[in-house]
Formats: structure tokens, C-alpha cells, sequence
């Protein structure tokens, strides 16, 4: 860890763009951090932690309320799940629905959540319907569904989403609310906690909360039912929502933008690229848990963009404007190298345009402790021609 200018940062290089973007957020904040895997999103980084005393942002939490990461452990015998890899993986790929605005095709899923008054708000009230067709469907860009074998060679499903566009029409509504301005490079839009619009965001944003555990716990079972297993433990956890927390006798809100919870004996299921490794861990205490607020990094951290790695096209004539640094054939060959079964997939989500996950672990080190190593064996994302319009 480095502070500067007074910000505690991990993971080098410094993202300049991402450090220029936590420092615009410092001036409202009572504090502020960057994780290893920090790069820049919209006003506020990927990797930040910003802490209110009583004020919330929805730049912070983002256009992706309640992204997430859960991981089960089955009792599935991994030389099976192999040796019928590809049968599997087409499976999940069809019976799972992956892209933008998806309905769940498998079947529709009723939940208590659906009961709650919350949905009374304006600004969630007209997307219910939407939700409850949504409810259970992965989406685009780098949300995923995964297949993995530890080092006990034990079998894990994880998935990466948070609540669609539930969360993304929920998020809009209040940024255009509040008056936030557009762009990447703009202050972050911070309200009263305890203003209308402060208590009506963080009463939706709970919603979204438990839209999105609701469908990760969907997909997860319905992957179990796919390889007909048992879950035998699980680990689940938010990256980009708000929490009321006690730091350094104050109470704050504290809100993770791409930055996972750890605090001591708290676990976390960490992905890496669709070619590396992914991590289950478990926060301990350490000297920095005042500096991170007991946060930690929710990912590798991207070091390609989506344009640069894919380049630029003109969407009406389909000519190239500007050439990209990973090609098919490139991502081909890594994931084919780590004995992944791969279904759909860009290239800019390509294990080129990521940090190696460990080398980012290792830059928090002493703050968190590895309890299991996943090793991916298949993975199914979004088809390359999926346009994703979530912000973060």
C-alpha cells in the first residue's frame, strides 16, 4: 500500500485516470481508497471505497446495483464434470439466458421479494414486470457462469452478475434525479442519506440488493440441477452497493464500487479472467483495515479497454475505424491452452485484456488469506455480438 496525496492506494502501476477520478471523489468524502484491480468507470473508479458520514452517492454504487459474485461447492466428482464438459457446458449455455434485456427462458421465477412494499418508489414501480422476467438471467460484458475444480479437485459453479436492468433503470432514475452530470470524468453525484431522494435511493438500491442475490441464487441452482449435485457450502457477496458501517468510532456509509467486503473471518468469492485462476478468501485482521476499510479487490482489474482490445467499427458500413489488440484467434488459443470449455464470449473479454489475478492478490497481501484456488475447466459468458449498455 502507498498513500498519496493522502489516499491509500494498492496494486502498481497506478491507474492516473482512476487515481484523477478517487481524488475528485475525496473532496466529498470522508474517506476514500483504491484497491489493486482500480481502473476508471463513470465518475467514481472501479476498485474505489468511499465513505460518507451521512451522505450516500448512486455514482458510487453505480449503474450495476448489487453486482456480484456467488460460488457453490457441489458434490458433482470433477473426472465426470470433464469428461462430459462440453455436453454440460452447452446445457448451461442454452438453459441459462446470457445478453441484454433476456427474459429467463427457462421458466419464470416467483420470490418473496416480489412481495415488498419497496416497489411502491416511482422509480422501481414501472420496471416490476421487467424484473420478475429478468429474475434469474446472467446479462452481458463480463458477468458469467463458470465451472471450476479446486485444489482438492472438488467442483464449484460461480457466477458474476447483479440485478440487470432493474438495477441499471433504477441507478439512471436517480442519477438523472439528482442532477449528475455525464461522463467519466465528473464529480460523483452525493445526496443526504436522509434527504427524500437519499432515503428513496437506499430503500431501491436494497431492493436491487436482494433482486440480485435472488437471481444468483437461481442460476447457481439451476447449474446444480444441470450437473445433478448437491451444494455442500456457499459463499456469496456484493462488489458494487453501499453498507452503514462503524469505522474509527464513526458510523459511515461505505460504498464498494468493485471493491469486495473482508472484513476479519468474512468471505469472498474473487474472479479472475476466463483463463485464470479465481480465488475463494477470507478477510484477517491487518494493519491497513482502517486505511481499506476492510475492503479488498473483486477482480483481476482490466488493462485493456473493451474498444481497445476489440477496436473500433462503424456500426452502419462495418468497416474498422481503428484495429484491436486481441484477436479471436488470440483468445482462442489461451483458453484452449488452460483446458477451458468456453461458451459464447468477446474478445474483449479476453484473459489479454485482464491482470493475472494472483499478481493482484499478492498486492493484499497480509489483508487477506486464500482458503480455496478454482481452476476454470468451463466457462459461458454473453455471445461477442452483445452490446452491453451498463456503465460500470
Amino acid at each position: 500500500m502507498q498513500m498519496i496525496e493522502g489516499i491509500p492506494v494498492w496494486g502498481s502501476p497506478v491507474d492516473e485516470g482512476a487515481f484523477s477520478q478517487i481524488k475528485t471523489c475525496a473532496a466529498t468524502a470522508a474517506h476514500t481508497a483504491l484497491m489493486a484491480d482500480h481502473h476508471k468507470g463513470y465518475a467514481v473508479p472501479i476498485g474505489g471505497v468511499v465513505a460518507y458520514e451521512e451522505s450516500i452517492s448512486p455514482s458510487g454504487v453505480g449503474f450495476d446495483i448489487a453486482c456480484g459474485n456467488k460460488a457453490v461447492l457441489t458434490d458433482a466428482d470433477a473426472a465426470d464434470v470433464r469428461r462430459n464438459i462440453g455436453a454440460i457446458m452447452d446445457d448451461i449455455f442454452q438453459t441459462i439466458s446470457f445478453g441484454i434485456g433476456r427474459k429467463n427462458d427457462d421458466e419464470r421465477v416467483d420470490h418473496e421479494l416480489f412481495d415488498s412494499s419497496a416497489w411502491s418508489h416511482k422509480a422501481v414501480a414501472p420496471l416490476k414486470e421487467m424484473a420478475r422476467n429478468q429474475l434469474g438471467t446472467v446479462g452481458g460484458g463480463n458477468h458469467y457462469v463458470d465451472l471450476f475444480a479446486d485444489e482438492q479437485d472438488r467442483v464449484w459453479i460461480g457466477v458474476h452478475f447483479g440485478s440487470r436492468g432493474l438495477g441499471h433503470k433504477t441507478a439512471t432514475f436517480f442519477l438523472q434525479a439528482g442532477g449528475a452530470q455525464d461522463g467519466m470524468d465528473v464529480p460523483p453525484l452525493v445526496v443526504g442519506a436522509n434527504s427524500p431522494l437519499g432515503a428513496d435511493y437506499l430503500a431501491c438500491m436494497e431492493l436491487a440488493g436482494r433482486y440480485a442475490y435472488a437471481g444468483r441464487d437461481w442460476v447457481c441452482g439451476r447449474v446444480r440441477r444441470i450437473l445433478g449435485a448437491r451444494a455442500i457450502e456457499e459463499v456469496h457477496n456484493h462488489h458494487n452497493f453501499a453498507w452503514r458501517e462503524h469505522h474509527g468510532g464513526r458510523d459511515l456509509w461505505v460504498v464498494r464500487k468493485g471493491a469486495t467486503p473482508a472484513f476479519p473471518g468474512q468471505r469472498g468469492f474473487v474472479g479472475g479472467s476466463m483463463g485464470d485462476i479465481s480465488v475463494i478468501i477470507e478477510g484477517v485482521e491487518n494493519p491497513w483495515g482502517a486505511e481499506s476499510l476492510y475492503s479488498t479487490i473483486h477482480g483481476a482489474g482490466r488493462v485493456l479497454g473493451r474498444m481497445e482490445a476489440k477496436g473500433k467499427y462503424d456500426r452502419k458500413t462495418g468497416e474498422c475505424k481503428r484495429p484491436g489488440k486481441v484477436s479471436e484467434e488470440m483468445m482462442r488459443e489461451w483458453v484452449t491452452s488452460a483446458g477451458v470449455a468456453l461458451r459464447g464470449a468477446g474478445v474483449d473479454e479476453s484473459p489479454h485484456c485482464y491482470k493475472r489475478l494472483p499478481d493482484v492478490l499478492n498486492a493484499h497481501q497480509g489483508m487477506i488469506r486464500v482458503l480455496h484456488t478454482l481452476t476454470p475447466v468451463g466457462v459461458a459468458m454473453a455471445g461477442a455480438r452483445e452490446f452491453d449498455p451498463y456503465k460500470d
